[in-house]
């Protein structure tokens, strides 16, 4: 009988016990089925944001009538290490990056080219009138936009340096006419203009502007803060030059001084959130993605390898009747073919709704802009088929493989009883990842902001791989342990321990899902959790002002100064917040890591805000050139007080400034301090974002800002800024719920899997004389075991993970809400006995004995 079933049609046979399994033993691969179309539908939804990310494209409004937009590469670039192995590392750059106005020469020189338009826009407000309230929310832009956006002049003439053309609606709202004066809030302050015309926009792009008032375009850039400076070039074609030819001449005229835009590109450059909604979108479908689809497919491999080995009998009876390895192996491999592909295409469409759930609320929230659609192709459904596929094939091949080489002879033998010691390559490679894991938490202890949290990613993958590996030895030890308080109880927690340390395999298989749960989930709750603490408790105690303004579209920069000359008040310091890009790594890693940043003016910082300054005196801060840092930033960029930082400033500019101090709490301030003037022209327009006052009077704030003015204090702020830290709140539980809800859907259809397979067990049980009671007492002892033990696992690895991590990113340790952690341990210990009870009771209806 070794030569297997003989005959032409073996392969058919082979396809027909495959075929027959699923036919009689439906339960067995109905759990298979739910693992690899959950597997599916998580590989599918991150397939599809990674895909809209990598695709988001907006079609241009204000530039649609120029065929080729000019504009800056809005990516700051840094090259890491030398020679051969040198390379580009860049980054976003948080606000514009903006060509200087020698460019526009350059461009109109080229063929073809009929004008070549400087643009700038940037928000403004009418100021109010004597006692009156601020007027409505006004877009300014230069006077030279209108050659491209078909705005024509009904009246008057074009602006000179001290003038303005208002549309026909702004000019309603201001109730001005052609020769009267406005007066418009600038960043700079409020600044009185002569109206020299009235323009009414082009219905082609009426609704690409609302509410404008046109400037000189110099005068505007100027106004906006960056004089000399445009946020791009809009290029008009001479009559018969096509847009393609037009775009290989402008390149040619502009070399790498800039970017060169055609089609919905154009669309990228007049809204800037469409790069953060690329960055957005392929980081979740990536990052999140690539770690959502480990779990997902290390999941239904495992859950695949399950129902394999709980058909050992059937394969041993098969090799004593004479089939080969290889038929083991094909009736395996036909098995996956015909239920993964299934599964899979049941998984795409509830991944598809996924996909566009995300999507939609990432849109409610303005993380993604309005115009930008979600992207749905053949290619991530394919590939989520396809990973289902695989990861069946592959776990069931390795699965198959020591009872389909077992010999004939042994293999019922083998069958009956529980294999105890794992196989060696298991066992190095599973101890080779805890040792792995303990060395990364190690380097995460000894880094500081992203530097660790990346290491501390690391750490809970080597963990998880580890307890995958290991699962038997700890599951066996898992079982002593906790089985020890029930060895002293009834009967039926006894048998529930001696079930535990006998069947260590069996155990593992249920306790893995619940360590994957409570692991990926606690991590991303608990890490959010730690930062928001932390967070919330430096601003309370870093804002000890008295008052802080605040006004929807920003205060000037002169509000500071008129602030201080309020009664009673003692300090008042403007501060403009916005991000940079600070060089952070060591050795030949490093990159560009965005940082919250803070520019302040006036004098009295120290009586507004108390930084917690380690080294150094925050007094040296003054002008360009210097500036201060977070002491955790600082570690990891490298830097101490006295040496240079190379700074990126929002727009990409390069900055080499003198550190001067560092201090504690940049987590709820900011991460980097400067000057005001060092910051402020190289935003899109620098209105202070807060006002910090010590001392005057609210009523005498508030009427510096105009309606619309609040003002409040530091507990009323850090309040504010709790909402403001909503959407990464939001995100964070969100991906802990994907990734929760799957791990949990996955561990009770393993542990129901596993107790429906226990059916003879329990028939026997009740034969020998065990009540229902007493049966379903033991079921429940080993729910709760399994849950206690997934939780007590999964909560060591969260540990071994968060604390480094949190302790890089604020410098202390991490913060668990006592409701949150209660709600952790009833999930883990309501899955283990939700998994195990139900499937219990219904296992036992079955195996009733006779009278």
């Amino acid at each position: 009988m070794s030569g297997g079933l003989p005959g032409a049609g073996a392969r058919a046979r082979t396809n027909g016990l495959a075929r027959a399994a699923l036919r009689f033993r439906p339960a067995g691969f109905a759990g298979t089925f739910v693992a690899l179309m959950m597997a599916a539908l998580i590989v599918s939804a991150c397939g599809i944001l990674l895909e809209t990310g990598v695709r988001a494209s907006v079609p241009p409004e204000r530039y649609a009538n120029a065929p080729v937009v000019v504009a800056a590469d809005q990516r700051a670039h840094m090259t890491v290490g030398s020679g051969d192995g040198a390379y580009d590392a860049s980054e976003q750059v948080p606000d514009r990056a903006r060509v200087r106005a020698d460019l526009v020469e350059r461009v109109a020189s080229a063929r073809g080219v009929a004008a070549a338009v400087p643009d700038v826009t940037f928000p403004t407000r009418l100021a109010a009138a004597e006692g009156g309230p601020d007027g409505p929310a006004l877009t300014a832009q230069g006077w030279g936009s209108h050659a491209f956006t078909g705005t024509a002049l009904t009246a008057g003439s074009a602006p000179g340096a001290d003038e303005v053309v208002l549309d026909r609606t702004t000019a309603r709202a201001a109730g001005a006419d052609v020769g009267d004066r406005i007066a418009l809030v600038l960043p700079s302050g409020r600044k009185e203009f002569r109206v020299s015309g009235i323009a009414a926009a082009s219905a082609r792009t009426s609704g690409a502007v609302h509410l404008a008032v046109h400037l000189a375009d110099n005068t505007a850039a100027r106004a906006a803060g960056h004089p000399g400076r445009f946020d791009a070039v809009a290029v008009l074609a001479a009559e018969g030059v096509g847009a393609g030819q037009l775009a290989d001449a402008v390149r040619g005229a502009v070399g790498e001084r800039a970017q060169v835009h055609t089609g919905d590109a154009r669309g990228g450059v007049e809204d800037t959130g469409v790069a953060a909604a690329e960055e957005l979108l392929t980081g979740l479908g990536g990052s999140f993605g690539g770690i959502a689809a480990t779990v997902a497919v290390f999941t239904a491999a495992g859950t695949v390898a399950l129902s394999v080995a709980q058909r050992k009998r059937e394969f041993a009876l098969l090799r004593a009747i004479g089939a080969t390895p290889r038929q083991i192996r094909r009736s395996v491999a036909a098995e996956a073919l015909l239920v993964a592909p299934v599964a899979g295409l049941a998984g795409l469409l509830p991944g598809i709704g996924l996909a566009s759930w995300w999507f939609g609320q990432l849109k409610d929230r303005d993380a993604v802009p309005a115009a930008v659609d979600l992207h749905v192709s053949a290619i991530p459904l394919a590939v989520a088929v396809g990973t289902a596929l695989l990861s069946a094939l592959a776990a069931g091949w390795a699965a198959s493989r020591r009872p389909a080489r077992t010999k004939p002879g042994q293999a019922l033998t083998e069958a009956s009883v529980e294999r105890l010691r794992p196989g060696i390559i298991r066992t190095v490679l599973g101890l080779g990842a805890l040792a792995g894991g303990i060395l990364l938490s190690g380097v995460a202890a000894r880094s500081a902001g992203d530097d660790a949290a990346e290491a501390a990613l690391g750490v809970v993958m080597l963990f998880m791989l580890a307890v995958a590996l290991l699962g038997p030895l700890i599951a066996r030890l898992a079982a002593g342990l906790f089985g020890l308080p029930l060895r002293a109880g009834d009967a039926s927690a006894e048998l529930a321990a001696a079930n535990s340390r006998t069947n260590a395999r069996r155990l593992a298989s249920a306790i893995t899902p619940i360590v994957l749960a409570t692991a990926f989930a606690s991590v991303l709750v608990f890490m959010h959790t730690s930062e928001d603490h932390a967070t919330a408790t430096q601003q309370r105690d870093g804002v000890t002002a008295d008052h802080v303004v605040t006004h929807p579209a920003g205060l000037p920069a002169d509000a500071a100064e008129r602030a201080a000359r309020q009664p009673g008040v003692d300090a008042a310091v403007g501060v403009l917040r916005s991000e940079v890009l600070v060089p952070v790594g060591g050795g030949g890693d490093r990159w560009l890591q965005g940082a919250t940043a803070q520019g302040v003016s006036g004098d009295g910082l120290a009586r507004v805000q108390d930084l917690d300054v380690r080294h150094g005196a925050l007094d040296r801060l003054h002008g360009t050139g210097t500036v201060a840092l977070d002491e955790n930033l600082a570690r990891s960029a490298g830097v101490g007080v006295g040496e240079r930082v190379e700074l990126r400033l929002p727009d990409g500019t390069s900055e080499k400034a003198e550190v001067v101090a560092t201090y504690g709490r940049g987590l709820g301030l900011a991460q980097v301090t400067l000057d005001r003037a060092a910051l402020a022209g190289h935003v899109t327009a620098g209105y202070d974002t807060d006002l910090l006052v010590s001392g005057g009077h609210a009523a005498d704030l508030g009427a510096l800002g105009g309606a619309g003015t609040a003002v409040t204090d530091a507990a009323g702020y850090v309040q504010q800024q709790d909402v403001d830290r909503s959407l990464n709140r939001w995100a964070n539980f969100t991906m802990a719920g994907v990734l929760g809800g799957f791990a949990a859907v996955a561990a009770v259809n393993t542990l129901v899997m596993t107790v429906l397979d226990r059916r003879r067990e329990l028939g026997m049980l009740r034969l020998i004389g065990s009540t229902r009671r007493q049966v379903l007492g033991m079921i429940r002892w080993e729910g709760l075991l399994v849950g206690v033990a997934g939780l007590v696992l999964g909560g060591a690895i969260a540990a071994a993970t968060l604390v480094p991590m949190v302790r890089g990113i604020t410098g202390g340790d991490p913060y668990l809400p006592p409701l949150t952690v209660a709600a952790f341990t009833a999930g883990a210990v309501g899955l283990g006995l939700l998994g195990t009870v139900l499937p219990a009771r219904a296992a036992l209806r079955r195996t009733e004995p006779a009278g």
